[in-house]
C-alpha cells in the first residue's frame, strides 16, 4: 500500500535505458558481419560486448519480473492486468532470444567462423523488433501507470537489484552509455543519488569510458545515435 505523502517514481530514467538498448542493440548485427572470418581477436572484443548488452538487458527484465508486474496486478485497475500479462509474455520472448544469442556467441567467440558468424548476426536481427515492440508498449502503456502506482522507494530497490549484479569497473561505462542521449536533468538526478565520493568525478568518467569504449567497438566516439 501506498501512502498520499509518498514521492511516486521518477519514471524518466526508465527512458534513458530503453534508448542506450534501442540504440545498442540496432548496431550489433552489422557489428557482427562487420568481423572478418578468421579475426579472433575481433570477434573477441564484439562477443564481450554482446554478453555485456545481452546480461545487462536480462537483469533488468528480471527486475521487472520480481518488482514492477506483481505491484502493478495488486494496485492498478482491471484494464491494467491484460497489458501486464502482454509484459510479461514479451519478456518470455525476449528471454528465449536472450539464451539463444549465449548459444551463438559461444559458437563464434572463439572461432570466427562465417556459419556461427551469420547465426548470431541473425538472431539479433530478430530480437530488435522483439525490444522496440515491447519497450514501445511499455512506454506507451506501463509508465504512465508506474508514475502514479509505484513509489520512488519501490521504484529504487527495483533498479538497484538490476543492477546488483553488473560488475563495478561496468559501472561507469553504463553511465556514460546512457549519458550519451539522456536528459541532462535526469543524468543530474541520478549523479545527485549516488554516493558522495562519487559525484564530483562520475560524469567524466563515464564520459570518458563511453567514449573510449565506442572507438573501440564502433570505431568513433560517437556512434550512430537512437533517434538520429
Amino acid at each position: 500500500m501506498t501512502t498520499a505523502d509518498e514521492q511516486y517514481a521518477d519514471i524518466r530514467e526508465m527512458y534513458m535505458v530503453h534508448t542506450v538498448f534501442r540504440r545498442e542493440f540496432a548496431l550489433l548485427p552489422a557489428l557482427v558481419r562487420g568481423v572478418a572470418v578468421g579475426d579472433r581477436e575481433r570477434s573477441q572484443i564484439i562477443a564481450d560486448h554482446i554478453g555485456l548488452l545481452n546480461s545487462s538487458l536480462h537483469h533488468h527484465h528480471h527486475g521487472e519480473d520480481k518488482h514492477l508486474w506483481p505491484r502493478l496486478l495488486e494496485r492498478g485497475s482491471t484494464e491494467i492486468a491484460p497489458i501486464v500479462h502482454v509484459m510479461e509474455e514479451q519478456h518470455e520472448g525476449i528471454e528465449s532470444a536472450h539464451n539463444e544469442i549465449n548459444a551463438a556467441l559461444e559458437a563464434w567467440r572463439g572461432s570466427a567462423a562465417s556459419e556461427p558468424r551469420e547465426a548470431l548476426a541473425d538472431v539479433l536481427d530478430r530480437i530488435i523488433p522483439l525490444l522496440n515492440e515491447h519497450m514501445g508498449m511499455e512506454e506507451e502503456r506501463i509508465l504512465p501507470i508506474v508514475e502514479k502506482t509505484i513509489t520512488a522507494a519501490e521504484w529504487g530497490r527495483m533498479v538497484a537489484e538490476g543492477g546488483a549484479d553488473t560488475p563495478q569497473e561496468h559501472l561507469p561505462l553504463l553511465f556514460g552509455m546512457m549519458m550519451y542521449e539522456g536528459d541532462p536533468e535526469v543524468i543530474q538526478i541520478a549523479v545527485s543519488n549516488m554516493p558522495a565520493e562519487a559525484r564530483p568525478v562520475i560524469k567524466d568518467l563515464a564520459s570518458q569510458a563511453f567514449a573510449s569504449y565506442s572507438e573501440r567497438i564502433h570505431g568513433t566516439a560517437t556512434p550512430p545515435r537512437s533517434r538520429a
